[in-house]
């Protein structure tokens, strides 16, 4: 089967401790300090062969995440600009639908023929974490398209235990195919879910939101933050076709920050309350944390999702004056997260397909890639 198989140099960078377990493994907790000179190809492998607890999922529709960006982008040392666990070679892709083409014989809740999702983050289901509830921060985790095959390929095995059914869309969208872009979208509403509604804690319907960075991740906050009942969301971004997709997802008002001054706006906005939650998804927190702590209202949340290997500084004492919390975000396991999601989409309350801007097919995948770089699509699908 044809799949995008991405490569880079094992070559930790001077400065950085590499852990044993980091050697033993082969995997790099930050991507960024060990991978270098990443090559991108698609090319022939072999068909997964399933396990007996796997299904086999002919791939429909798979979405470009900033992190295949990150991989792909290098700094000027040639490493990659991703921060998080990642081993290579593999096959990139983690935002996926697809048909169940093959059952293994230990799967009960599956068949041939449904239509699903699946969760990118392979959590084990034993360790201490996982037991715990926090599937997000398993201790063996993998991850689907970073340290394990993923679904920019013809084929993609996956654990069932992993995987969400899909069918109640059809009802929705009335189209096998919308079914499946929509279904592609699931990972990262997901990942936005989780931020807003599990980590953060939610918000009270009538309040008020900043967005900083509306790529996929934030556009799906402003959607569920609108189905919620957010009485203004107020998002910033330097692209101007984004702010346009903002606009169309829910947001109230939309800005450059480059143009305005980010917090002034929102003090204006919100009447001089501030806005009661912050979603940093534009993954540059040294410009965006000083501007939500100057607009912070009594009891705001800041919830940080865009990935970003930087140190911020902060000024507690305003999280301490105005009664304000930080949530740090990652995955989109458990909690009953993704059923929600699809759950939402069925009723018609988050519709995420409007955010699709182009599309490709495999052989077109690498462009694709590239093209995300340039930070002008909303979400760009690639469709085996």
């Amino acid at each position: 089967m044809k799949a995008l198989v991405l490569n880079a140099q094992w070559d930790p960078r001077p400065d950085y401790p590499l852990s044993d377990w980091e050697r033993e493994t082969g995997k790099a907790i930050s991507g960024y300090q060990v991978w270098r000179y990443p090559t991108l190809e698609v090319k022939e492998v072999e068909t997964p062969t399933i396990k007996p607890d796997q299904v086999l999922i002919k791939v429909k529709a798979c979405g470009v995440c900033g992190s295949d960006i990150h991989f792909y982008e290098t700094d000027e040392d040639g490493y990659i600009l991703y921060p998080g666990l990642t081993r290579f070679p593999t096959t990139t892709g983690h935002e996926f639908s697809g048909q169940v083409v093959e059952v293994g014989s230990a799967v009960q809740d599956l068949k041939v023929g449904d239509m699903v999702t699946a969760e990118e983050m392979i959590w084990c289901g034993y360790c201490t974490p996982c037991r715990n509830g926090f599937p997000n921060h398993c201790a063996n985790l993998e991850e689907i398209g970073f340290t394990i095959p993923g679904a920019f390929a013809e084929y993609i095995a996956v654990g069932a235990k992993y995987c969400w059914k899909l069918n109640a869309l059809l009802d929705r969208y009335g189209d096998e195919e919308k079914v499946y872009e929509a279904g592609a979208l699931c990972e990262p509403s997901s990942v936005a879910y989780n931020t807003i509604f599990v980590r953060a804690g939610g918000f009270r319907p009538g309040a008020y939101v900043a967005v900083y960075g509306v790529g996929p991740i934030g556009l799906a906050a402003i959607a569920e933050c609108k189905a919620a009942g957010a009485a203004k969301i107020i998002a910033f971004e330097v692209s101007a076709p984004r702010l346009e997709l903002a606009r169309k997802m829910g947001a109230d008002y939309a800005f450059n920050p480059k143009e305005v001054t980010p917090h002034e706006v929102v003090m204006e906005l919100t009447e001089g309350q501030g806005a009661d939650l912050h979603v940093e998804a534009a993954g540059v927190p040294p410009l965006t944390i000083p501007e939500m702590e100057q607009s912070l209202a009594i009891n705001a949340k800041i919830a940080v999702v865009g990935r970003a290997a930087q140190r911020v500084n902060m000024y507690l004492e305003m999280l301490q004056v105005r009664r304000s919390q930080v949530f740090g975000s990652q995955g989109h396991s458990g909690h009953a997260i993704f059923p929600s999601v699809i759950r939402l989409m069925a009723s018609g309350l988050l519709d995420m397909t409007p955010i699709i801007t182009s599309r490709y097919n495999l052989d077109g995948v690498v462009e694709a890639i590239i093209k995300s770089g340039d930070r002008t699509d909303g979400k760009i699908m690639v469709k085996p």
